[in-house]
């Protein structure tokens, strides 16, 4: 069984991600993580606020250690709902759209995450405030396939991340797109996080044409690779879909490039 996001919903967000975190939630894209654009948490489901539950995060110096658990009943299932500080309350009605509350900052978040919503769904017989046993999420959308060659100038950067002016987005506003792979897009943490997914057609996980994992249906299972940037390691690439823009994003504490200079990353891998 799945739950479908479709294009009213998704086109609400500047970008998602269903395969980019480590945590167990997202096995097999049974989560997604939506960004909205500024602080405010439009909601992603229509539904009764059934319960709501401070979370304690993990301590991070740059995060709060404290998170929160909104807990909506769509009618036919449960939707989890977390990085949001509710301004909503138990029995309110809420539809697509509204405001939930303002984003949070949590220790779940490596450094270079954003601030966004994370979303799953659950069967009504389900313990709801169990991270693992969600339903697979299904997109409603085709995401469109951007080809990048491995090369590309540094736009912006932070203390462990930086932001390449390349691949972009052929039609900025006029869909989502992802990095190509074989007719495919790529989505997740490679190679940092355990697998990651092939979103739409394709069989085969490839970045800047090097075979980087094994695709079984939507999942990929990374081989064991390194990424560098001008022959430097770095911890690897944030891969997401965007619906404005598209730039490779390189992420770890090892990443030192400056704004302006030019890069080109290279994959080894052990299949």
């Amino acid at each position: 069984m799945a739950i479908t996001l479709d294009a009213d919903v998704l086109s609400r967000y500047c970008r998602f991600t269903l395969y980019d975190s480590p945590y167990v939630a997202h096995d097999r894209g049974c989560a997604i993580d939506l960004y909205p654009e500024g602080s405010v948490a439009p909601s992603p489901v229509d539904g009764e606020v059934i319960g709501i539950r401070s979370v304690d995060a993990p301590p991070k110096p740059y995060a709060r250690s404290e998170d929160y658990l909104v807990l909506v009943d769509t009618g036919t299932h449960v939707a989890r709902l977390l990085h949001v500080e509710p301004q909503v309350r138990t029995g309110q009605t809420v539809s697509v759209g509204d405001p939930l509350g303002t984003l949070v900052r949590a220790g779940f978040f490596a450094p270079w995450v954003p601030n966004h919503i994370h979303l799953g769904f659950r069967k009504h017989e389900q313990n709801p405030y169990r991270a693992s046993g969600s339903l697979r999420i299904d997109l409603g959308i085709r995401v469109s396939g951007v080809p990048w060659d491995g090369t590309g100038a540094v736009v912006e950067t932070g203390e462990s991340w930086a932001r390449l002016d390349s691949p972009g987005h052929p039609t900025p506003g006029e869909g989502f797109v992802g990095l190509a792979s074989d007719g495919g897009v790529l989505d997740g943490g490679f190679p940092h996080y355990d697998g990651g997914g092939l979103l739409g057609e394709g069989d085969a996980a490839t970045v800047a044409g090097t075979p980087v994992g094994t695709v079984s249906g939507r999942d990929v299972t990374w081989h064991d690779c390194t990424v560098r940037a001008n022959g430097k390691p770095v911890t690897g690439i944030a891969l997401f879909c965007g619906r404005d823009s598209f730039r490779i994003k390189l992420v770890g504490e090892t990443v030192d490039l400056q704004v302006g200079e030019d890069v080109a990353v290279t994959v080894d891998c052990e299949c």
